[in-house]
């Protein structure tokens, strides 16, 4: 926050915050301008405005907590009633945890740089784990009453690695296809790639999910809790038919052991992980390289990238035209100079 004296009035600049506009309104006598994104009081409420600011500037941090698992406990539940995902909850409960547990309680602004610092120099996390680590301690700080104009901004965010997804070429797909005798895993890479899915989305399937009438397959609760449609190939429904008369789920389309339960993310990754080394894939893959795959070659094949987004569920075509660096479409019309010589 900011109170600054221009000719015969007072200036103040503030990030929004409910409770700090509520303050600004008690003090009265305030205008807001929307054009310069101002407030403007008389002279006389300087001394209060000035109190406020300090106030809010401030680094006085929260008291030391005593009892860790109660402030878990909090955190989760509020986190629960705010609609956010379980797999979102599970992370950011893990990360405040971790902090927690290596400062002793302290919830000072120190103590956070120092577990940031311990995150990056000693256990070299990477920058999107590191940032997922601020979101959550920042949300927890938030919801303990700190301000989002105070101390709270101060906490240092990495900056964000700008890294090309992982794309398989088509051989190497038709590789990992014909290489993988088990159907039901056949199964799940074909879905994967063919829709272009996350494996959370993929083991989550349900039998319902697919509409063979429609030839679409039904993505429920995806990322950020958005419900979307993929395309059904008819390769993938020849695929799924076979799948069927193997094993007949009964709910899940890819049941575990358990048939009440779907199978989970880690075996999937893990059965992944393992078929590449046997095929002697790229090991820099993962799971997730099916989704940027499909992608990918969309992209390669001129589908529109708006198009491209709405089958991935992205919210912003910016998270979707990271595929126009990995694309060979346009580098494939290029002539080399190279090969002109």
């Amino acid at each position: 926050m900011k109170v600054w004296i221009y000719g015969q009035e007072v200036r103040v600049a503030l990030k929004y915050d409910e409770n700090d506009i509520e303050k600004l309104k008690r003090i009265g006598q305030g205008k807001w301008d929307k054009e310069r994104r101002l407030w403007f009081f008389p002279l006389e409420k300087y001394e209060a405005l000035a109190e406020m600011r300090d106030s809010i500037n401030s680094d006085t941090i929260l008291v030391k907590v005593t009892n860790i698992y109660d402030e878990i406990e909090k955190f989760v539940n509020y986190m629960k009633i705010s609609g956010y995902s379980p797999k979102s909850i599970e992370a950011y409960a893990g990360h405040l945890k971790r902090y927690l547990v290596y400062s002793a309680g302290d919830r000072s602004l120190e103590a956070v740089e120092s577990y940031l610092l311990l995150l990056i120099d000693e256990k070299k996390c990477s920058h999107a784990y590191c940032n997922q680590a601020v979101n959550a301690i920042k949300l927890y700080f938030k919801i303990e009453g700190a301000s989002t104009n105070g101390w709270l901004v101060k906490i240092p965010r990495p900056k964000k690695q700008k890294k090309l997804p992982k794309v398989m070429s088509k051989k190497e797909i038709k590789m990992l296809f014909d290489g993988t005798e088990n159907i039901k895993h056949l199964t799940a890479f074909m879905m994967a790639y063919s829709c272009g899915l996350r494996v959370g989305e993929v083991v989550n399937m349900r039998l319902e999910d697919i509409d063979s009438d429609r030839m679409i397959v039904m993505v429920h609760q995806g990322k950020g809790r958005k419900d979307r449609i993929a395309p059904l190939s008819k390769s993938m429904l020849k695929q799924l038919s076979v799948y069927y008369k193997n094993y007949a789920p009964k709910e899940w389309l890819f049941e575990s052991r358990i048939p009440t339960e779907p199978l989970s993310v880690r075996t999937l990754q893990k059965v992944f992980q393992n078929k590449v080394i046997t095929l002697n894939l790229n090991k820099n893959t993962s799971f997730h390289s099916l989704r940027h795959s499909f992608a990918t070659h969309l992209l390669d094949t001129g589908i529109d990238i708006r198009y491209i987004q709405e089958l991935l569920g992205h919210s912003s075509s910016k998270t979707t035209e990271i595929y126009t660096h990995v694309s060979t479409q346009a580098l494939q019309k290029i002539v080399n100079p190279l090969d002109q010589l």
